[in-house]
């Protein structure tokens, strides 16, 4: 599949896909990661300066911790955010703390529901939110 075709441009990953790689690594291992078994851990293996970015970006972002590991750190996927749904649903808050007016982005959002996602959405508000799953 070409780059082009596969949303790829000059063989770069899409936007995410790497961040995504990373916290996938990070859960998988279930233990704090230095970056190169990180980057090891992903296919193919970025550049070793590409790795420390992200993660730099995501400890930024407040998705991973890190404690010292000899000269540099390791890190770790925070306690609320221990799977990719919990990467999704803290990316929607990020989102939704940007605008100043809530009420009108959550009632967009609803409006753009189709009509399952409304119905679980009115079954999780009635549970208090929690899914069960």
């Amino acid at each position: 599949m070409s780059g082009e075709q596969d949303g790829r441009q000059d063989g770069r990953r899409p936007a995410g896909e790497l961040e995504a790689g990373v916290m996938a690594a990070l859960w998988a291992a279930g233990e704090p990661m230095v970056p190169e078994r990180v980057r090891r851990a992903l296919d193919p293996e970025p550049a070793r300066t590409t790795v420390a970015t992200i993660l730099s970006r995501l400890h930024e972002k407040g998705l991973v911790g890190r404690e010292r590991s000899g000269r540099g750190y390791a890190y770790f996927p925070v306690r609320d955010v221990q799977d990719a749904q919990g990467l999704t649903a803290r990316r929607m808050h990020r989102e939704l703390e940007r605008d100043s007016d809530r009420g009108t982005v959550l009632a967009r959002f609803v409006d753009q529901l189709g009509a399952d996602d409304e119905r679980l959405l009115r079954e999780l508000l009635e549970a208090g939110g929690q899914d069960g799953r």
